[in-house]
C-alpha cells in the first residue's frame, strides 16, 4: 500500500514506460502516414470512436469500483482482526484462571496465527503477476515484502514450542491448524476446571470470529477479479488506443 499523498512520476513512469513506448508508436505511425504520405483513407469517423470511448469509460469505471470495493473490504477485515485480537487477549487474561505462563503461551500462539496468516496471504498465486511481469519485478526495487525476505520457520520460532512448530509446518493451512491448537488447549484447561463453562463457550466463540476473519481473507486472496471482466476491459482499452490516433 502506498501511504504517501500520491504516486510520484519517478515511480510511475518506470513502472509504465513499456506501455508508454507502445502508445507512442501506435500514435506516431498513423499520424506520420496521414501527414507526410497523405494517406487520408486512414482517417475514420469520430462517431464510432466516441461510442467505443464511452463503452471503455464505463467498463474501466466498473473495474475501478470493484477494485476499490475489494481493497476496502480487505481493510475492514484487517480492522476486525485487530479488534478481535485485542478482545481475545483481554479474555484470555481475565477468563482463564491460571498462571501468567499459560496466558503467555496462548497469546504467543495467537501471534503465531497472525504470522502464519500473513505468510499465507503473501503466497504468489498462478493468476498473480507481481513477479512475472517485467515492470512489476522492476517496481519491487522500490519496496520490500517482509514475507519474501524471511521464512515462516524463522518467524514462528519465538512463538511456538519446537513440537508445535514442526506440527504446524507439516500442515497445509497453518493458520487454521493454529486455531485448532488453541481450541484443543482451551478444552484441556476447561476439563481441568481452569475455565468455567460459560467462559469456555465465550472463548470458543472468539476463535470462531478469528476463523471467520481468516476465511474472508482467504476469499479475497483466492478469488481473483473475474477473467471475463478483466479481458473485456483490456480489449476495449486496447481497441480505443489503436483506433484513436
Amino acid at each position: 500500500m502506498n501511504i504517501s499523498s500520491h504516486y510520484h512520476l519517478r515511480h510511475f513512469i518506470p513502472w509504465t514506460r513499456s506501455k508508454i513506448y507502445r502508445m507512442l508508436v501506435l500514435s506516431i505511425i498513423p499520424t506520420a502516414l496521414f501527414y507526410f504520405l497523405d494517406w487520408k483513407w486512414l482517417a475514420i469517423p469520430w462517431v464510432p470512436i466516441a461510442l467505443l470511448g464511452t463503452a471503455t469509460a464505463f467498463i474501466s469505471g466498473f473495474k475501478n469500483t470493484q477494485t476499490y470495493n475489494r481493497a476496502w473490504e480487505a481493510r475492514q477485515i484487517y480492522g476486525a482482526i485487530i479488534n478481535n485480537s485485542r478482545t481475545f487477549g483481554i479474555m484470555v487474561r481475565d477468563l482463564v484462571r491460571t498462571n501468567s505462563e499459560i496466558h503467555q503461551e496462548i497469546i504467543y500462539r495467537h501471534f503465531a496465527w497472525l504470522t502464519a496468516l500473513r505468510f499465507q496471504l503473501r503466497e504468489v498465486k498462478s493468476w498473480e503477476n507481481v513477479k512475472t511481469k517485467s515492470y512489476n519485478r522492476e517496481y519491487l526495487n522500490y519496496y520490500k515484502v517482509p514475507e519474501w525476505e524471511s521464512s515462516l520457520d524463522e518467524e514462528l520460532t519465538p512463538y511456538l514450542t519446537e513440537e508445535e512448530k514442526e506440527y504446524i509446518l507439516g500442515t497445509k493451512n497453518r493458520a487454521t491448524q493454529l486455531i485448532a491448537l488453541q481450541s484443543s488447549h482451551f478444552k484441556t484447561l476447561h476439563q481441568h476446571g481452569l475455565i468455567t463453562e460459560y467462559n469456555y463457550v465465550a472463548l470458543e466463540n472468539q476463535l470462531k470470529e478469528l476463523y471467520d476473519q481468516q476465511g474472508k481473507c482467504e476469499r479475497i486472496k483466492n478469488f481473483p477479479y473475474p477473467r471475463q471482466f478483466s479481458s473485456i476491459n483490456l480489449y476495449f482499452t486496447n481497441a480505443l488506443c489503436v483506433l484513436l490516433p
